[in-house]
Parts: C-alpha cells; sequence; structure tokens
C-alpha cells in the first residue's frame, strides 16, 4: 500500500477508510484531534489555510479526499463552496505542488457543471478543475445516498430516504441504479483497494463499479 494521506477524516466516509486501512500507515490531516487512531496512523491538526502547504511537504503517493458538508450544515451557499470546491481544490494544488501522482476524491452521484442543482454543480465543477491539475491519476467517487452512523444528530430528510431506501432501491434499475443507496462502509472499501491500484488517467465510479471494488 503507498503512502496515502486524507482529508476529511471526520465524516461518515472518512472514518470509515482510516479504519478500512487497518495496520497500513495513512496519514490524517485534519482541523482538530481524530480520535482513534491506531499508533501506524499519524495524526496532524492544522487549521485548513495551512492544509496545502503541509499537504505538499508531506509528498504522499495517494491524496484521498473525503471533505464534503451540506448547505445547512454549513450554513449558506458561499459556505458549501467554501468546503466543498475550494478547500478541496486547495488540498489537491498542494498535493500537486508535492509531486503526488494519484487523488481519489468523494464527490456525488449526479455532479455535473451545467447542472441547475447548486449542490451538484458545486461538485461537477470540482470534479472538472481537478480533472485540470493533471494528476497521473484520478478517481473520482459518485456514490448514490450514504447509509451509515454519521456524527452529529441525523438529518430529518436523510433519515426519511434511508428509512425508504430499501424501497426506493428495489425500484431503481438499469440507468437509474447509480442513484441507489450504499453504505459509506462500502464507499471505504473501494477507496481503500484504489488506492493500491497503479494506472493513470480519470476514473469515475458510481455504485456498481464501488461495490465491485469492495468485494
Amino acid at each position: 500500500m503507498p503512502d496515502a494521506l486524507i482529508v476529511g477524516a471526520t465524516g461518515l466516509i472518512g472514518r470509515a477508510v482510516i479504519e478500512r486501512f487497518g495496520s497500513n500507515p495513512v496519514t490524517v490531516l485534519a482541523r482538530r484531534e481524530v480520535e482513534g487512531l491506531a499508533a501506524q496512523q499519524k495524526p496532524l491538526v492544522a487549521p485548513p489555510e495551512r492544509w496545502a502547504d503541509i499537504i505538499a511537504a508531506e509528498k504522499p503517493a495517494v491524496l484521498i479526499c473525503c471533505l464534503g458538508t451540506t448547505i445547512r450544515q454549513a450554513g449558506s451557499q458561499a459556505a458549501f463552496r467554501a468546503v466543498d470546491h475550494d478547500l478541496v481544490l486547495a488540498a489537491a494544488r498542494g498535493a500537486r505542488a508535492g509531486g503526488t501522482p494519484h487523488m481519489i476524491s468523494v464527490s456525488s452521484v449526479g455532479a455535473a457543471a451545467k447542472s441547475g442543482n447548486f449542490y451538484l454543480r458545486t461538485k461537477g465543477e470540482t470534479e472538472d478543475d481537478l480533472r485540470a491539475l493533471g494528476f497521473d491519476r484520478l478517481d473520482l467517487i459518485r456514490p448514490g445516498l450514504l447509509r451509515g452512523d454519521r456524527p452529529g444528530p441525523q438529518r430529518l430528510g436523510e433519515g426519511i430516504a434511508t428509512i425508504a431506501a430499501p424501497l426506493t432501491d428495489a425500484l431503481l434499475h438499469g440507468s437509474f441504479r447509480r442513484y441507489r443507496s450504499i453504505s459509506g462502509a462500502t464507499v471505504a472499501a473501494a477507496i481503500v483497494a484504489l488506492a493500491g491500484q497503479g494506472g493513470s488517467g480519470v476514473h469515475i465510479h458510481e455504485n456498481d463499479a464501488i461495490r465491485a471494488l469492495a468485494d
């Protein structure tokens, strides 16, 4: 397993990625201390405005980005974009400055720069800007509704969607399968599998591909 650095370690997928790394070393960069790290997992705590320089100095072989929030959590569209676009790009630019060849970034199903939906448009613009940085390999993870225990109170809409997921998943077939729910642990397993892969190019992974990687 190549040296990896993860940002966004305190969310549903980030925590699952750290757990999935097991005995493999990984550097965890966060704005506050992350509890429960294993001895071989290196913690770095710094404000986000320093992350790009720290990542560049660390020179990881793989940057794993699990950053993500919601407009409700962030408080405004501008604050949401500051995390899901600006901070993601800052981390990626730091990685490129340090010579990192491979980035894995969690996006969203339906991400598209020309979407009429602000959330999906921001995700799509972030994907496009990551492509432009010229990583040797870029893996874009586009899961559907995420299932799992999130830190903090559960959002009402997500709670209802999660309860309804078994029914709605059964109704989604063909090209709509990408919108089925998926567990954060499955996404994390796919990310760790991708971290150990070589190769080049830009690769988009939606639900079925994510599950295949996790198996």
